[in-house]
């Protein structure tokens, strides 16, 4: 008798077309038994017969370091995030090189219409506000002139406005061509001046607008009215171009009888 939780053990059946001398039988795992194997434990538990509420449970699977390639744990869970949708945001910590990453993504897929929302400072309490900045969303601030695009590699970010600058200001740091040996003696000027200046808006002392377009319409700011309307946010849902939904990959994409051959 071969018992195998996974489904990859095999016993030759020397009569093809029929089983006579071996019983085959599949059976769904129990939740010790995905536990052991390491999957995702199943939302239906065999023994209780009661659905599980992953909102209040950490699910943990094993993963390499980015960094250094060690294998590390990576803890994920379900958040609900009031008055918007629930994400999946997901932390690793490598105990050997210190790497650290967290990211953000939708549970939801990508939304029937694109988003953009624009949030006008007027009070340095604004930089408290919780952001979700999805890895598909642009950030824009147009009193510097400045447009952070999704190609920049910034990745789906949970944290509050003030974090979402200073994480921009990090990023835009580790630039060598603006910063670093390869830069010439202007363009390091400009860049260190910029990044005064985002330094001053993630302190509160420059007050400006803050715009997220995000075209899969799965990044949010807070209401801190909510759930009455912002006066100091503006939302606007958009209908999204060729060239966004070629971005997203959704012009080859047939979720209607895709079977055919055209």
């Amino acid at each position: 008798v071969l018992d195998d939780p996974t489904g990859n053990s095999f016993v030759e059946n020397p009569y093809p077309l029929f089983y006579k001398s071996v019983t085959l039988v599949h059976y769904p795992r129990t939740r010790e038994q995905n536990i052991q194997i390491g999957l995702q434990v199943s939302s239906y538990s065999a023994e209780d017969g009661e659905a599980e509420n992953l909102a209040d449970e950490v699910l943990c699977f094993n993963t390499n370091c980015p960094n250094c390639q060690s294998p590390v744990p990576t803890n994920m869970k379900v958040v609900d995030i009031p008055y918007f949708k629930q994400v999946i945001v997901m932390a690793t910590t490598c105990d050997r090189c210190g790497h650290r990453s967290n990211e953000v993504k939708s549970a939801s897929g990508v939304g029937e219409k694109g988003r953009r929302m624009t949030l006008n400072m007027t009070d340095p309490s604004d930089l408290t506000r919780d952001v979700l900045k999805s890895e598909t969303c642009t950030v824009c601030i147009p009193e510097l002139d400045f447009e952070l695009s999704l190609s920049y590699g910034i990745g789906g970010k949970f944290t509050t406005l003030e974090g979402l600058i200073i994480n921009i200001k990090e990023q835009l740091e580790k630039n060598a061509f603006s910063l670093g040996d390869s830069s010439t003696a202007t363009d390091n000027n400009k860049m260190k001046d910029f990044l005064a200046k985002l330094a001053e808006i993630a302190e509160g002392k420059t007050l400006v607008h803050i715009v997220l377009d995000d075209p899969a319409g799965n990044s949010y700011i807070q209401n801190v009215y909510a759930p009455d309307p912002d006066p100091e946010l503006v939302v606007e849902d958009y209908e999204r171009n060729q060239e966004q939904n070629e971005d997203l990959g959704l012009n080859q994409m047939k979720t209607e009888n895709y079977e055919e051959d055209n």
